[in-house]
């Protein structure tokens, strides 16, 4: 054996004599650290409040168990969290049982829940409450958002189990008021995944094809945990968002759930249900009936009233003769004087016409025509002289541009450029000259010389400009 170098003590690990503990490494100290725990702490039961609950998209659920003094971390895989009876949150007292293990990879430890129940009916209720809180809070309680049932539902859908006592009732009851077509959705009332079911018949009610009017859910009476599947979020939710009328018939007239809350009409039991949702139909007929017998009744009173006012109408009314004489009478005069009246309005026509027979001379007339003849030739020679055709046959020519514009200034011709020369006997087209052309001062047309020789210079205009000397 070596001895130690006393300078080199506490620097480097040596292997000294009695020394029967070789140093392990840390995954070894982490593997024999998990395999006790494990071992030791095989099954345990832990009573604790639940905090930080999270549902994983695996599936998996992560949460903490607490008291008082210390807590610990829990998991409920997947499989084991789709069986539970209740749907787990902050702040409800639980008895997880699972075993306990550890996490080398963070030096911690957690217990690994397969079963989980609440801590007695007082925490059951702890947590109900809480829940029923938090759903008023959101208004799935109003009044206000409840509605009318359907007075005479044509289909009824049912949501219970089908091998139990209430579809039974339900459909004996109906039978005896009023027999109604009925729907029924087979669920579990109880246990696991009951609450998934009743929340999903619920909601596909809304698309079945025959779609009933009015929707009842139903259970038998039984405990708190028999009930529980009606207490749930899920179930409580699809209640309140139903777009079909509902009426909860849970358990016992004592027993409370919270779709009572959320459902449009509570009934105490099954059968109850049954008796809100249809009437009696012989009371039915029986007030038809009698709807009818009034009606008939007060037709008959109104006709007989009807008869007593024409009666003590027709008492007041005057004799034919006393309402028609008058009116013969009057129409006889009329008669009389009608020929008188015709004659003389005939007298007084022809002695206006013999008034006015000698201003009405034939010669006259015919003169007016005369002179009206003349105007009219007249203003036809002006109309002809006035054409613009018509100089044309003396030689004159229309300058038009080839839109068929008349023309009338040089300047106009000159910017047209292609023009048209209408003669008497057709039309030649031209193109205007170079503008700069002009004709020498001594060269006059000769109707100009004429004109000129006649009549002198014209007389200069106003504004225009002296002439310049030749």
């Amino acid at each position: 054996m070596t001895t130690p170098d006393p300078d080199r003590a506490g620097l480097l690990a040596d292997e000294r004599q009695g020394d029967n503990s070789p140093p392990l490494s840390v995954g070894e100290l982490s593997g024999a650290l998990k395999r006790t725990v494990e071992t030791a702490f095989d099954r345990v039961r832990v009573r604790g409040e639940i905090s930080g609950w999270k549902r994983h998209g695996s599936g998996h659920c992560y949460f903490t168990l607490k008291d008082d003094e210390a807590c610990i971390d829990a998991v409920i895989w997947r499989g084991q969290a789709g069986a539970l009876a209740f749907a787990p949150e902050d702040g409800a007292e639980v008895i997880a049982t699972g075993k306990l293990t550890t996490y080398p990879g963070r030096s911690k430890y957690q217990i690994v829940v397969n079963r989980m129940e609440l801590a007695g009916e007082g925490a059951l209720m702890a947590l109900l409450d809480k829940r029923r809180r938090a759903l008023a809070a959101e208004g799935l309680f109003d009044e206000s958002r409840k509605r009318r049932l359907p007075y005479l539902p044509r289909t009824i859908g049912v949501v219970t189990s089908p091998t139990g006592a209430v579809i039974r009732d339900i459909l004996h009851r109906l039978a005896d008021r009023f027999p109604s077509h009925v729907v029924l959705w087979p669920v579990p009332v109880q246990g696991d995944g009951a609450a998934d079911k009743v929340a999903a018949a619920i909601r596909g009610f809304a698309t079945h094809a025959a779609r009933p009017d009015l929707l009842i859910v139903a259970r038998g009476g039984g405990s708190v945990e028999d009930l529980w599947a009606f207490n749930e979020e899920v179930v409580v939710r699809a209640a309140a968002e139903s777009p079909i009328p509902l009426i909860s018939a849970v358990g016992h007239e004592t027993d409370t759930t919270l779709i009572d809350f959320a459902a449009d009409r509570r009934a105490p039991t099954p059968t109850a249900a049954a008796e809100i949702a249809v009437p009696v139909r012989a009371e039915l007929v029986e007030t038809l009936g009698g709807h009818g017998q009034r009606k008939a009744g007060a037709a008959r009173r109104l006709v007989q009233r009807a008869g007593e006012r024409f009666a003590a109408a027709s008492e007041r009314w005057p004799e034919p003769g006393a309402l028609f004489d008058p009116l013969a009478r009057r129409l006889d005069e009329a008669g009389a004087r009608l020929p008188r009246a015709l004659a003389a309005r005939a007298a007084h026509a022809r002695a206006d016409l013999a008034g006015v027979a000698p201003r009405l001379d034939s010669r006259l007339v015919a003169q007016k025509i005369e002179r009206a003849g003349d105007r009219l030739a007249g203003l036809w020679r002006l109309a002809e002289l006035a054409h613009p055709e018509k100089p044309l046959q003396r030689g004159y020519v229309r300058v038009t541009d080839r839109a068929g514009r008349t023309l009338t200034h040089a300047h106009d011709a000159r910017q047209a450029g292609a023009l048209d020369l209408h003669f008497a006997d057709g039309v030649v087209a031209a193109n205007a000259g170079d503008p700069g052309t002009t004709l020498p001062r001594a060269f006059r047309p000769p109707v100009e010389r004429k004109r000129r020789a006649a009549y002198g210079e014209p007389q200069p205009g106003l504004f225009d400009a002296p002439p310049a000397e030749d």
